[in-house]
């Protein structure tokens, strides 16, 4: 099942270290199937507060996702944007073809 490491970026003091971090992400994901879906872009916010840039970067599944933040390539890079940047990231299990809405309450009338 597909999934999906997603940040929100906040306050980032874009100098010579995100610079860096910029240049070398690509590079760690290529042993894991990750790809870029969302970098940034312009956004609407329609509920609530949405500050910052959002990244979405999908993987062949969970643990492969999980593999590449743990990896020794990217745990190289991650102080370059962590020290010059305010995050949220999680990894998050996506939904398989044919999903609907409605088949959540499935899993909620179960419990």
């Amino acid at each position: 099942m597909t999934a999906y490491a997603i940040a929100r970026l906040r306050d980032i003091d874009f100098g010579p270290d995100i610079v860096e971090y910029l240049r070398r992400i690509d590079a760690t994901l290529d042993g894991f199937g990750g790809r870029f879906v969302v970098h940034g872009g312009e956004f609407e916010v329609l509920e609530g507060e949405w500050t910052g840039d959002t990244i979405v970067i999908a993987f062949p599944d969970r643990a492969q996702a999980r593999a590449w933040y743990d990896s020794p390539a990217y745990r190289d890079i991650l102080g370059l944007r962590t020290r010059h940047s305010t995050a949220d990231a999680v990894i998050v299990e996506g939904v398989g073809e044919g999903y609907r809405g409605a088949d959540a309450l499935k899993k909620l009338l179960a419990d």
